[in-house]
């Protein structure tokens, strides 16, 4: 029974995931111009302010400092288990 359970659950939840990811990206098309209501005749676009680009050319600081966390994070515990290793 676990050789056919396992494939199965697997299989269905796989299926759910994609049919989950299909629903949430399906966008319906646009109304067509006799479906319009009256307001949204009388509606104005309002203009999209520009955006100011706050980022600096070159600026790798937060890169590098996260970097040196994670090298922290793998080397430390292999440095402080590595007395337990050598031991026979």
């Amino acid at each position: 029974m676990k050789k056919i359970a396992r494939p199965l659950i697997t299989l269905g939840i796989g299926l759910f995931l994609a049919l989950l990811s299909a629903a949430l990206t399906y966008f319906p098309p646009p109304d067509t111009q006799s479906q319009i209501s009256s307001a949204a005749l009388f509606s104005q676009a309002t203009p999209t302010p520009e955006q100011t680009d706050k980022s600096e050319i070159g600026s790798t600081d937060e890169i590098a400092v996260l970097g040196i966390a994670i090298c922290i994070i793998v080397i430390l515990p292999i440095i402080l288990q590595r007395k337990s290793w050598m031991q026979p």
